[in-house]
């Protein structure tokens, strides 16, 4: 797995994401605006992940799109990412886009390791996530949650549930007293990926206490 350092290494606050090849040419876009917005400094871990259906996947899944059904290579990646992650002077966050972004929300419910989760857009739609959520405590404080107003509005079967289970999600998180909040962006699935990662991540380096 190819790994990718952006942003002040000697930042305190360390961000970690897994992508495709597609984010990573857009990562500059990213990283400028957080620089504008966040009131802090930081560092980004990229993982490029070689396969985005096996390996974000918590568990299998049949398909979505397609004949591609989703594997269950979370905890390899996830295991990955740990190992870049032992510095206790730092403070770790983990977010990300679409599959990218339950697999950071599904990350925190593995490890303590990281203090926020920065979730933009995340595929909410998964199969049984989040009844997962229901029967288990999140290990962070703090959840950023985002979705396009236009995210739901298909006639695909699965797709078409994203904006009921992002509000099961928000709620499951509220109830729990983690401060989260529930932004909605407009347009599609497919509009500005990058900067609405951006947001999710800067709200978060906002939040944190140095």
């Amino acid at each position: 797995m190819d790994i990718f350092e952006f942003g002040d290494k000697n930042s305190k606050i360390v961000l970690i994401q897994a992508v495709d090849g597609h984010e990573l040419n857009s990562m500059e876009r990213e990283l400028t605006y957080i620089e504008e917005k966040a009131d802090k400094g930081f560092s980004l871990l990229a993982f490029k992940v070689d396969d985005w259906n096996r390996d974000l996947s918590p568990w299998s899944a049949p398909p979505v799109f397609g004949k591609k059904t989703f594997g269950d290579g979370a905890s390899n990646v996830l295991n990955e990412m740990l190992s870049h992650c032992r510095d206790k002077t730092k403070i770790y966050c983990i977010g990300g886009y679409s599959l990218s972004a339950l697999f950071a929300l599904w990350a925190a419910y593995q490890t303590d390791v990281f203090q926020g989760v920065a979730a933009a857009s995340p595929s909410m739609w998964f199969q049984g996530f989040t009844d997962y959520m229901k029967t288990r405590k999140i290990n962070c404080g703090k959840v950023y949650l985002s979705l396009g107003d236009a995210e739901d509005k298909t006639r695909h079967p699965v797709m078409s549930t994203v904006g009921e289970k992002i509000r099961e999600g928000f709620e499951i998180l509220s109830d729990e007293n983690v401060e989260t909040v529930l932004e909605w962006n407009e347009g599609n699935h497919f509009k500005d990926p990058d900067l609405r990662t951006a947001k999710a991540f800067s709200w978060l380096i906002n939040k944190i206490t140095l």
